[in-house]
């Protein structure tokens, strides 16, 4: 049996949160807002930039304009980056933004593990050193920002058996970490194939935490016998996954700009909507803001198609009905639905 605490002790669906009658689910947008680093280099404490960071004022700019107030999951090299403070502080004191917390432990403080892929996933550090490099990161973001974060995700999304006790110990609320049919065992990581799509409680000896996981949907003629063949299949590599898309029977979306063609992620609200999740939880990475950081933005041209993206994604999601929400408004949903 797994110890109480942990988020990888799923729940009996009837304690997941789930809509009340005549509910409408909402959207959530949440962004990565890291360094600049070479994702195919190994992991490294130096030699990493931050020319991305001036592309925040055009992204918040660009969700002012939509409506939108996105969470900005900051890491150790953004709040030492005053630039960023500058750009997201005043969106954040109007609340036009949030600001939460994105733990990379081989750039964070105190620096006692050696950096290597296993140690790049939080949950894989000592305790000790885990609560220490979340407690410093928790510190700044307060000391820059003027308040406290109450999101937390693991970069890497990597949690550990004991970091939902440390989270709530620390003024956390909502975790958004599991990225539920992603399977990271190969590099070190966490299983989250059997992850749920809805939310749910974490109950800690400290306190709740909420689980809103990274969204993530399987379609496909197969229904729900795809995602078990999918796992099985995709195992030989990504091409083996795509063979399957092409071939109608599984196809794994997740609810993100980067390698998501746009036809892709309107499908993938639309299943969303059918299944009934609550909150749709979108994500990107902030290097992607600025050309030549990331796989997914390398021109541009890339760049203009990456906000094009989000003109089509929220103009199907205004016809669709749903919302924009924040972190508040999750939590309250949730402890609603706990309360009926």
């Amino acid at each position: 049996m797994q110890p109480a605490g942990n988020f990888f002790a799923y729940p009996a669906a009837s304690a997941l949160v789930r809509l009340g009658d005549g509910e409408s689910p909402r959207f959530w947008v949440t962004i990565d807002t890291e360094e600049d680093f070479d994702w195919d280099a190994p992991f490294a404490r130096t030699g990493f930039g931050l020319g991305s960071v001036p592309a925040l004022a055009d992204c918040q700019a660009y969700f002012d304009g939509a409506g939108v107030r996105p969470i900005y999951l900051v890491d150790w090299p953004i709040v030492a980056d005053e630039r960023a403070t500058d750009i997201l502080g005043p969106a954040h004191a109007a609340g036009r933004c949030e600001i939460g917390a994105q733990l990379h432990p081989w750039v964070t403080p105190p620096h006692d593990e050696q950096v290597s892929a296993r140690n790049s996933y939080t949950g894989n550090l000592s305790p000790q050193l885990q609560r220490a490099k979340m407690t410093m990161l928790r510190d700044a973001i307060r000391d820059r920002f003027g308040a406290a974060p109450t999101v937390y995700r693991a970069g890497r999304y990597g949690l550990g058996p004991e970091s939902a006790t440390m989270l709530a110990e620390l003024g956390f609320r909502c975790d958004t970490s599991v990225r539920s049919g992603f399977d990271y065992r190969a590099g070190h990581g966490p299983d989250y194939r059997a992850a749920p799509l809805h939310p749910w409680w974490v109950h800690t000896p400290a306190g709740a935490v909420l689980e809103m996981p990274v969204t993530t949907v399987f379609g496909g003629v197969l229904g729900n016998f795809g995602p078990p063949l999918y796992h099985r299949i995709a195992r030989s590599g990504s091409r083996a996954g795509a063979a399957l898309a092409r071939l109608g029977l599984v196809e794994r979306i997740a609810l993100t700009p980067e390698g998501i063609p746009v036809d892709r992620a309107l499908k993938a609200i639309d299943i969303a909507i059918a299944a009934r999740l609550p909150v749709f939880n979108f994500s990107f990475h902030s290097p992607s803001l600025q050309p030549g950081n990331t796989p997914y933005v390398r021109t541009a041209a890339d760049l203009d198609q990456f906000y094009r993206w989000w003109d089509k994604v929220l103009n199907h999601l205004a016809r669709r009905g749903v919302e924009p929400t924040t972190a508040a408004e999750i939590v309250a949903l949730a402890e609603r639905t706990v309360a009926a």
